[in-house]
């Protein structure tokens, strides 16, 4: 039986070995898909053995049992030399038991590591499990959750590459649509992405980038400015129905010439009791101008109307959709790379024949994806773009498409463009539309072409000047005409007949 003493001992020799393989592994030179994949994983191993050692060894040090204080004493005690013998003894009987059982020393399993470390781009050496069409880690496999999607009831029906640019634009939809069967889609959606992450990036930490998640998306819920989720106001007129502006009104008798029928539409619309004699129902209207509905007295409530428990519940339910959303951006942000090379993988595939499709997949079951990433780079001194067979197009049609020119945009967070025909179609993409969403403003026709935020801010300011100026004013253009026959506007008819002059 190994003692107290002869386990810490292994920890610590254990320990020292994990961190020099540990070391070795990080100054290896920088590698490129299954290598890199493989080598993180490896780092993975030993990143949670140590810490799973160091656990170890800290409830030894605690000796919370005594047993190691008892070891301690037992070997410095009056009586060393008999406990050496007696431990002696065990020893000499444990190998007369078991005469040919050798230990195998912990340095083996070290060799092995170093072995794994070397032949890295061997198949036999993958450490983690990819679908053909991940191709251990390059490419994202969307299909499933792509078919859970176009069956969601109400949503537009896109083709699977239009998916890959926009499963994450979720702030699109409408919150009508994100009901139960929604949320389900992004439960699986999130088990996916969780799933491909943990294998394609072992080392990141993924607990700790969803708490930064849900502290972000606190912030933004209770502020309002969640993307797809803008703060509802809790005022009595933000609820559905036939809702009356009570600020034409001064008193309640002029509420009460509205007549019962009108009266009672604007009660119902407020979720408010809707019954009584005219009077009744106008000073009961008139009492929400200007108050929260959570300010009334609740026995002004119907009881047939549901209750602030269902609105919480409903609350509850919204915001628990909106916290996955924010699980998808940051996941999607996280994946950005794998996600734009499969964007590229199936353009390239719908481009091919189907003769050209057969005999990619013969190479590619013939020659190992790491022997192709490393032999089989095209030379491409100038950068060109890739085609369809992955060599770099003509020079001569890259200068005919422009994409030798590049295009900056502020509203983007300055992010640049290839060619005019990109920089055109970005206003109409994901990327515009937030960035113009963050500015407060509208991304229509107005703002075609215009990059800048200095810009884009003077012609909202123009544009909402130019909306005001031409927006109808009742108090100057609306006419009333007395008995006699003179015309005045609303404000100067007003003020005669309050003087008594009509």
């Amino acid at each position: 039986m190994e003692t107290l003493l002869e386990q810490q001992r292994r920890y610590h020799e254990e320990r020292e070995r994990l961190m020099d393989a540990t070391v070795k592994e990080m100054l290896q030179p920088s590698k490129a898909g299954r290598e890199q994949i493989n080598s993180d994983h490896r780092m993975r191993l030993l990143i949670d053995r140590y810490v799973e050692c160091t656990n170890e060894l800290k409830d030894l040090y605690e000796d919370k049992d005594g047993l190691r204080k008892e070891e301690v004493q037992a070997l410095s005690g009056p009586n060393e030399y008999v406990e050496f013998y007696a431990r002696l003894k065990q020893l000499r009987e444990f190998h007369r038991k078991h005469p040919n059982e050798i230990s195998v020393p912990m340095s083996v399993e070290f060799e092995e590591l170093a072995k794994l470390r070397e032949n890295a781009g061997d198949e036999g050496q993958n450490l983690a499990e990819f679908t053909d069409e991940e191709g251990y880690g390059k490419y994202l496999d969307l299909h499933e959750c792509y078919e859970k999607f176009i069956n969601l009831k109400g949503i537009e029906k896109i083709d699977y590459l239009t998916y890959l640019s926009t499963f994450d634009l979720l702030f699109d939809i409408s919150k009508d649509k994100k009901n139960a069967a929604y949320k389900e889609y992004l439960l699986f959606l999130l088990e996916y992405l969780d799933g491909y992450l943990q294998r394609v990036k072992p080392l990141i930490d993924i607990n700790e980038e969803l708490e930064k998640v849900k502290l972000d998306f606190d912030l933004q819920w209770n502020e309002g400015t969640f993307p797809g989720w803008p703060k509802e106001a809790t005022g009595a007129l933000t609820h559905t129905g036939a809702h009356l502006d009570l600020s034409a009104f001064s008193s309640w008798e002029e509420l009460a010439s509205l007549g019962l029928d009108r009266l009672k539409s604007a009660l119902m619309a407020l979720g408010l009791k809707c019954g009584g004699t005219l009077e009744e129902r106008a000073m009961r209207l008139f009492s929400t101008k200007g108050k929260n509905l959570e300010d009334l007295d609740p026995s002004m409530f119907a009881k047939s109307k549901p209750g602030r428990a269902g609105k919480s519940r409903d609350a509850e339910r919204q915001k628990e959709i909106g916290q996955l959303e924010g699980q998808v951006y940051r996941f999607s942000e996280l994946l950005s790379e794998q996600r734009a090379a499969t964007r590229d993988n199936v353009q390239r595939k719908q481009a091919r024949t189907g003769e050209e499709r057969e005999d990619s997949d013969d190479e590619h079951f013939e020659e190992s994806d790491s022997d192709d990433d490393n032999d089989d780079i095209p030379y491409n001194p100038k950068n060109l773009p890739l085609g369809w067979d992955g060599k770099p197009i003509p020079y001569w049609l890259y200068k005919l498409h422009g994409l030798n020119i590049s295009y900056s945009c502020e509203i983007c967070g300055n992010f640049t463009y290839k060619g005019p025909k990109a920089f055109q179609r970005h206003f109409a993409e994901w990327r515009h539309a937030h960035g113009m969403r963050c500015l407060g403003i509208p991304n229509t026709a107005h703002f075609a072409n215009v990059t800048l935020i200095e810009d884009a801010l003077a012609l909202w300011s123009k544009i909402k000047t130019n909306k005001e100026s031409e927006r109808w004013k009742p108090d100057t253009e609306e006419e009333f005409e007395d008995t006699t026959g003179n015309v005045f506007n609303k404000k100067t008819y007003d003020d005669l007949k309050r003087q008594g002059l009509l």
